[in-house]
């Protein structure tokens, strides 16, 4: 219970969306809400030099989407909150389901215009089987999109979610006029081409008969309010904040973060009923936030973050106790004692050095190759933190060096980069031959830019003819090495050294399992297992 204030202090989350839905707009409106950013970066114009403050690499600057995970602090009434942006992008999925194993809630962006798109769909998965509370932000309403009623009937239809609405849109598109705040009782107007920064915009309305509300909206848009209002306060009532903190509930607000209208609602409930850090599951046991002793894992490596000082920095997690700057940690899996002189707090590319840090704080360990994802950190007790999982990629191909000059430079690379967890690297058995599996095409061009940019080291790659990537494991050895020895052009290993067999076609896949019933054959495989 030492740290019991600060715990409570903090609330840490992510937003998460489709591409294009408009999570990076409303991440800098929040941070522009706590004071961390003055002015907002040009997310779409990539003519623009000022660019989003979360989008960290210079190949995310040029196309106009975020490729990795960014984390940011900031204070927003007392309150310490650690956010982390997300990528959008099916293609770096793996990257985005690692920074659910790190937050304690979710911001779901949607786009009022697309309504739930594909990989909404997916992200919602990972998030219901962990039942990590989750707040819905309806994204565009002053563009022409879906009726609000379709909307939150398709989002909790394909989603599989119950919403519970916070704020009420009075029209969309052009004919957009504000949000109406259910639990306040006050309405928000929205004027197009303005930004919502402050109360100026905000009226009490605490009786929606008052003739204020006409005077305001118009007598035709005050009458189907007042229609709405009465329907959604008689079908959802008031919020229950625990069936919100246990994922059954998400509530919902309308708004457009571009413009920077029904955010600060957002913030406000966000703040007030969020969770704050909380217990977590170890392979020994579970571990309480309240514990006095220091524990955390990593979730995300990323090499280079300036390209002026080739350094590598790990994603640091606090789970319980207090992280203390020059004090010596145990690292798990290496056994071995460690210090970190100059660990950092975020706002996005600029960095600051803390001297502690708290349960729930994210903190950036400077690493000279000691860190991969899933390593934890105690102050002597030995076990792992779970639920970290390696998914089986789509996508593989043969790395072939075009510089033979620079094969040390590519090895350390491809070494680094899948450290990253950008991809995975296979070693084919009994050879050499390098392969790299993803989820989807753009992280080959992710990876090819980058070992040019910052190893020096030119490749191609060629498509080989996989369908998925499994792990293996046998309780007979003699299985196992026959196995491996009869089909040593579809196995290889994994960069720990665990054998994988690789999947010509589904067929293949299960004609193998038929035929070995003493080899299990898994596509994910959970980090240290």
């Amino acid at each position: 219970m030492k740290y019991e204030a600060e715990i409570n202090k903090r609330k840490t989350f992510a937003i998460i969306s489709h591409p294009d839905a408009g999570k990076t707009t409303l991440t800098e409106k929040l941070l522009l809400f706590g004071g961390a950013i003055q002015t907002a970066g040009a997310v779409k114009s990539n003519k623009i030099k000022k660019h989003a403050t979360s989008d960290f690499m210079e190949i995310e600057r040029q196309r106009g989407i975020s490729v990795a995970t960014s984390v940011m602090t900031f204070e927003y009434k007392n309150t310490l909150i650690n956010l982390l942006d997300t990528p959008g992008h099916k293609d770096f999925a793996e990257d985005t389901y690692r920074t659910l194993t790190a937050v304690d809630s979710v911001i779901l962006v949607i786009d009022s215009v697309n309504g739930v798109e594909a990989q909404t769909r997916r992200l919602m998965e990972v998030i219901a089987m962990r039942k990590t509370p989750v707040m819905v932000f309806i994204n565009k309403m002053d563009r022409d999109g879906k009726n609000r009623y379709d909307l939150l009937e398709e989002i909790e239809a394909e989603l599989k979610i119950q919403l519970h609405p916070m704020t009420w849109p009075i029209n969309n598109g052009k004919d957009f006029k504000g949000v109406y705040d259910l639990t306040q009782k006050s309405l928000v107007l929205f004027t197009a081409g303005t930004k919502q920064t402050d109360d100026d915009d905000v009226v009490e309305i605490s009786d929606l008969t008052s003739t204020m509300l006409d005077e305001k909206v118009g007598d035709k848009d005050a009458a189907t309010l007042r229609e709405d209002v009465e329907l959604i306060d008689g079908v959802y009532g008031q919020l229950d904040k625990s069936e919100y903190l246990t994922g059954e509930k998400a509530p919902v607000f309308f708004g457009s973060a571009v413009n920077n209208f029904g955010v600060k609602e957002l913030l406000d409930t966000f703040i007030q009923i969020a969770p704050t850090p909380r217990d977590r599951s170890t392979n020994t046991r579970n571990v309480s936030v309240q514990e006095d002793k220091m524990s955390g894992f990593v979730f995300k490596i990323h090499a280079n973050l300036d390209p002026k000082h080739r350094d590598r920095i790990a994603f640091f997690r606090i789970c319980s106790g207090r992280f203390e700057r020059n004090k010596y940690y145990h690292h798990v899996r290496m056994d071995k004692d460690m210090r970190f002189s100059n660990p950092y707090t975020f706002l996005a590319r600029s960095k600051d050095v803390v001297e502690d840090a708290y349960p729930g704080d994210i903190v950036g360990l400077f690493d000279t190759g000691n860190f991969k994802i899933g390593d934890t950190l105690t102050e002597g007790e030995n076990f792992f933190y779970t639920g970290i999982p390696t998914f089986s990629p789509e996508i593989f191909k043969e790395v072939v060096n075009k510089d033979p000059m620079k094969t040390k430079q590519l090895e350390k690379g491809l070494m680094q980069l899948t450290d990253e967890g950008v991809a995975q690297l296979f070693t084919q058995h009994g050879g050499n031959k390098k392969i790299i599996g993803c989820v989807g095409e753009l992280q080959f061009e992710v990876i090819q830019y980058r070992l040019l940019q910052e190893y020096g080291a030119s490749v191609q790659f060629n498509t080989l003819p996989f369908y998925k990537a499994c792990w293996m494991t046998s309780n007979d050895k003699k299985k196992l090495d026959d196995f491996t020895r009869f089909k040593m052009a579809n196995v290889a290993e994994d960069k720990d050294g665990h054998l994988v067999y690789l999947a010509q076609s589904e067929w293949f896949l299960n004609t193998e399992r038929n035929n070995n019933p003493d080899i299990e054959f898994h596509f994910t495989s959970e980090v240290h297992k």
